[in-house]
C-alpha cells in the first residue's frame, strides 16, 4: 500500500465533463461550445507531481513443482481496496492482492500449470498476452472462469525470453475488468538472454513498469465514464505505475532496465526523459532485439511493451514523462479529444549517492531470424473500421477463418477510420514488414504481438503458425483499444492440421470450472 498523498486539484478535462453533462445538445454542438471544449480538453501534469511514494515492485509469484515436474502457480482473483490518494480507499480488483498481480517468471522449456480461482462474484477470464500456447489454455473469451470456480490451464513455455503480461479477456467486459486492476507481468527467461551482460536482477536493476491511466471521482473511486467527444473509451487523468501514485524509483546501479508496459485500455503513451537523455531499446513485445537501438522516445499503444536500459548518475533526479503523441497521424480534433495532446509526469528516477557499476549494454543481443515470407502460403486482408473487422462484429459462435499449421502467412492490416486503432494477434509473435509501403521504423523491428495502425494507413505483418492445432477452439485477433474490442472489433480464427476443416466453437467457454 502506498503512502497517502494530498489529492491534486481537479483537471480541466474533468471540469469540462462535469459542466457538459446534461447540457443542451445545441450548446455542445455549437461552434462556441465546441471551441471551449477543444481548448479545455488537455490534461498536463508536467511539473505538478510531488514524487514521494516509492515505486511498488510486484512480488515474484510463488510456485511449487508437482510430481509431474510442472511449475505450479496459484492465482486468486479477488476484490479489495487500496489507498492510492489521501482520503477514502479505492475499491479495486487484483490477483493474490488488492490491485494488479505478482510478476510471473518461468523459463523456456518449463511446463507451467496455473490454478486460477475466481472469487469476484462474476465471470471473467485470464489471457496470457504474447504467449505461444494451445488455444484451450489461451484465456480468451472462450475460456471463461465462472464465479466460484477454478480453471487450471497447463502448457510448455517455448519461446524466446520476453516481457509478456496477463489480463482478463471476457467478451464485452475486458475494459472494465482491466480498469479495476486485473493485470500483471509475465517474464519468460532463456539461456541466451541470461548469458548477456544486461541488468537482470529483479527489483535491483531490472524493473517492471506497468503504466496505467486512471480517473478518480470525489470519493476516490475509479471513474469509469468516458469523455463526451472521444471514441476510444476511458481516458484517465492520473497515472499509476505498478499501482503506485506519484512514484519514485531509487536506482542503486549505474544502469537500470525498465520493462515498460502500456497497461491502459485506450491511451497511447510517448515515453522519454525530461532532460532529453537517450536510452537503449533492447526489446519489443516478443523479446530482445538483434541489437540495441539508441533513442530518446518510445511510443506505445495499449498493450505494447518495450524494454529499455537507461544510464543513471549518483544523486541525480530525472523524470520519465509521457509527452504529447507525435506520431498518431490523426486529425487535430481526434488528437485532442483522444488524448494525443496530453502530457503526464510518470515516474521519478533517482540515483543513490553511491552506485554499483553496471557493464555496458552489449552491441549484439540475440539472433532474430527473419520469417521466410517467400514461402508464405496466404496473404489475408483485414480492415478495421468503426467496431467491425472486415465489416463484421465479433460473434462468439462464428469462426472467421482457419490457417494451416506449419505455414507462414502475410496479413495486410488497414485502418479504415480517421481514429486510431491497433492490432493484436493471439498465440504468435509477428514481424512488421511494411508501414504504408515503407520499411518499418527501428522500434517496430523485432518480435511484436501488438502494433499501432495509422488512420487510413496499411501495415503488413508476417507470422508463422506452429505446434498447436484445433479446428474448434479459436484464437482471437482484435484491436487492443479495449473499448473497441468490447464493442465488437475482434475476430477469431483456428489453426488446422493439413486437410482439416474449420469447426464450431464450443458453448460457454468449452470447459467446466471446478
Amino acid at each position: 500500500m502506498t503512502t497517502p498523498i494530498p489529492a491534486r486539484p481537479v483537471k480541466r478535462r474533468r471540469l469540462l465533463k462535469t459542466a457538459l453533462i446534461g447540457a443542451p445538445a445545441l450548446l455542445v454542438a455549437g461552434a462556441g461550445g465546441l471551441g471551449i471544449a477543444y481548448a479545455s480538453a488537455v490534461t498536463d501534469t508536467s511539473g505538478e507531481i510531488d514524487f514521494k511514494n516509492p515505486l511498488n515492485v510486484p512480488p515474484l509469484a510463488e510456485s511449487t513443482v508437482d510430481a509431474e515436474g510442472r511449475r505450479v502457480f496459484e492465482l486468486t482473483l479477488r476484490s479489495g481496496s487500496r489507498q492510492f490518494k489521501d482520503g477514502a480507499a479505492t475499491g479495486t480488483w487484483g490477483f493474490n492482492g488488492d490491485y494488479l498481480g505478482p510478476t510471473i517468471r518461468a523459463a523456456r522449456g518449463e511446463t507451467v500449470l496455473f490454478n486460477i480461482h475466481n472469487t469476484l462474484g462474476e465471470t471473467t477470464s485470464v489471457h496470457w498476452h504474447g504467449m505461444h500456447l494451445p488455444p484451450t489454455a489461451d484465456g480468451g473469451p472462450h475460456q471463461s472462469v465462472h464465479a466460484g470456480t477454478t480453471w487450471s490451464p497447463s502448457w510448455k513455455v517455448d519461446q524466446p525470453a520476453a516481457s509478456l503480461w496477463y489480463h482478463p479477456h471476457p467478451h464485452g467486459e475486458t475494459a472494465r475488468h482491466v480498469y479495476r486492476g486485473l493485470a500483471g507481468m509475465f517474464i519468460v527467461d532463456d539461456e541466451e538472454s541470461a548469458a548477456l551482460a544486461l541488468p537482470k536482477t529483479y527489483g535491483v536493476d531490472d524493473f517492471p513498469v506497468i503504466v496505467q491511466d486512471r480517473s478518480f471521482d470525489g470519493d476516490n473511486q475509479f471513474d469509469e465514464s468516458s469523455g463526451l467527444f472521444t471514441n476510444v473509451g476511458i481516458l484517465g487523468e492520473e497515472i499509476l505505475v505498478n499501482g503506485t501514485y506519484a512514484p519514485y524509483l531509487e536506482a542503486t546501479t549505474t544502469r537500470v532496465r525498465l520493462r515498460l508496459l502500456n497497461g491502459s485500455g485506450s491511451r497511447v503513451f510517448n515515453f522519454g526523459f525530461t532532460d532529453g537523455r537517450g536510452f537503449a531499446l533492447i526489446g519489443t513485445d516478443g523479446g530482445l532485439r538483434a541489437e540495441p537501438h539508441g533513442t530518446n522516445r518510445i511510443q506505445l499503444s495499449p498493450a505494447e511493451r518495450a524494454e529499455i536500459v537507461v544510464d543513471v548518475a549518483p544523486g541525480e533526479k530525472v523524470i520519465l514523462r509521457s509527452y504529447a503523441a507525435e506520431d498518431l497521424d490523426i486529425d487535430p480534433f481526434s488528437q485532442r479529444f483522444d488524448g494525443g495532446d496530453d502530457v503526464f509526469d510518470v515516474l521519478e528516477l533517482r540515483g543513490a549517492a553511491t552506485l554499483t557499476e553496471s557493464p555496458a549494454v552489449p552491441g549484439k543481443l540475440v539472433d532474430v531470424p527473419k520469417l521466410d515470407v517467400d514461402k508464405s502460403t496466404e496473404t489475408r486482408k483485414f480492415q478495421l473500421s468503426g467496431f467491425n473487422l472486415n465489416g463484421k462484429s465479433m460473434d462468439m459462435d462464428r469462426i472467421d477463418f482457419g490457417v494451416e499449421k506449419g505455414t507462414v502467412e502475410i496479413w495486410e492490416l488497414e485502418n479504415g477510420d480517421q481514429q486510431f486503432h491497433n492490432f493484436h494477434v493471439h498465440d504468435v509473435q509477428f514481424q512488421v514488414l511494411k508501414v504504408n509501403g515503407e520499411n518499418p521504423p527501428e522500434h517496430l523491428r523485432g518480435w511484436k504481438d501488438t502494433v499501432y495502425l495509422r488512420p487510413g494507413g496499411k501495415t503488413k505483418i508476417a507470422m508463422e503458425f506452429k505446434d498447436f492445432a484445433d479446428p474448434d477452439m479459436p484464437y482471437m485477433c482484435h484491436c487492443h483499444v479495449l473499448y473497441h474490442e468490447d464493442q465488437g472489433l475482434m475476430g477469431q480464427f483456428v489453426v488446422l492440421e493439413k486437410g482439416q476443416k474449420v469447426g464450431k466453437p464450443p458453448k460457454d467457454g468449452g470447459h467446466e470450472g471446478h
